[in-house]
Formats: structure tokens, sequence, C-alpha cells
């Protein structure tokens, strides 16, 4: 299963959900047609985050932004 996930979701809220249950996130970037895609550290995590968060996975292909450059969030002190 893939660790990237497209979703219907401002960047905060997927970051607060992730924070909340301890998913790590890889990279974060936001979706020109809005939404967030995410990269989780683990398989597990993005297994987990889909069943959180099913309502808003986006399924097939998404337009990403050639200008972003994703990158990845500042490590907890």
């Amino acid at each position: 299963m893939s660790r990237a996930i497209n979703l219907d979701a401002p960047i905060q809220s997927v970051e607060a959900m992730c924070a909340k249950h301890s998913i790590d996130i890889s990279a974060i970037e936001p979706l020109p047609s809005g939404g967030t895609r995410v990269v989780l550290r683990t398989s597990d995590g993005a297994a987990d985050l889909r069943r959180r968060m099913s309502g808003k996975v986006l399924e097939g292909r998404v337009v990403r932004s050639g200008l972003y450059m994703a990158r990845p969030p500042l490590p907890a002190k």
C-alpha cells in the first residue's frame, strides 16, 4: 500500500489528525485544486490515516503544482 494519500482537507486538518494519533508525516503539500497530499513515514501510518479520514480520501490522479517543493515538517525538539 502506498504511503502517499490525497485528501479533500486543508493541511492544518491533516496535520492535526496526524498529531492527535501519533502518525508521522514524511512530506505534505497543498493541491492546486484544493486539498492536501501527504506522505506518511510508514505504511501502517498511511493505513491508519486512510481509515480515520476515509470520507476525505481523493481517489484517482490529482493535479500537483510543478512550482511547489514539498518539504518535510521540522523535527520535534
